[in-house]
C-alpha cells in the first residue's frame, strides 16, 4: 500500500513540475521571462514538497535507480497527458513506440535476473 502512495506522490509532484516547466507556454506567453521564471519557481516548490517525501519513503522499498526509473515513467506519462489535454498537442505513433522502448528499459531495471 505504501509503495502505491509513493507512486501517487511522484505522480502528483510531476503534475506540478510539468506545469511549472511547460504551462507558461500556454498561459503566460505574453508575460516577461522574469515573471515566468518566478512563477514557475513558485509552482516547483510544491513539486519538491511531494517529491522529497516520495523519495525518502520510497527508498524503503526501492533502490535509488528504481525510484528514478519510476519517476521517469511517471514523468513521461504526466507529460503525454498534459501535452495532449492541456497544450492540445496531437499524439503521434512514434511517441507510443518511444514510450514502449522506455517501458522495456524500465522492465530491465526491475527484473531480477
Amino acid at each position: 500500500m505504501m509503495r502505491l502512495a509513493v507512486i501517487a506522490l511522484l505522480f502528483l509532484s510531476n503534475c506540478f513540475m510539468t506545469y511549472a516547466w511547460y504551462g507558461h507556454l500556454k498561459d503566460f506567453k505574453h508575460r516577461s521571462l522574469l515573471f515566468v521564471i518566478f512563477f514557475s519557481w513558485g509552482v516547483a516548490f510544491f513539486e519538491y514538497v511531494l517529491q522529497v517525501p516520495a523519495n525518502r519513503w520510497g527508498s524503503t522499498w526501492f533502490t535509488p535507480t528504481q525510484l528514478k526509473t519510476i519517476q521517469e515513467v511517471v514523468s513521461l506519462t504526466v507529460f503525454v497527458l498534459f501535452s495532449y489535454f492541456y497544450l492540445r498537442e496531437p499524439f503521434q505513433w512514434q511517441y507510443l513506440l518511444g514510450f514502449a522502448l522506455i517501458g522495456l528499459g524500465a522492465f530491465f531495471i526491475f527484473y531480477k535476473f
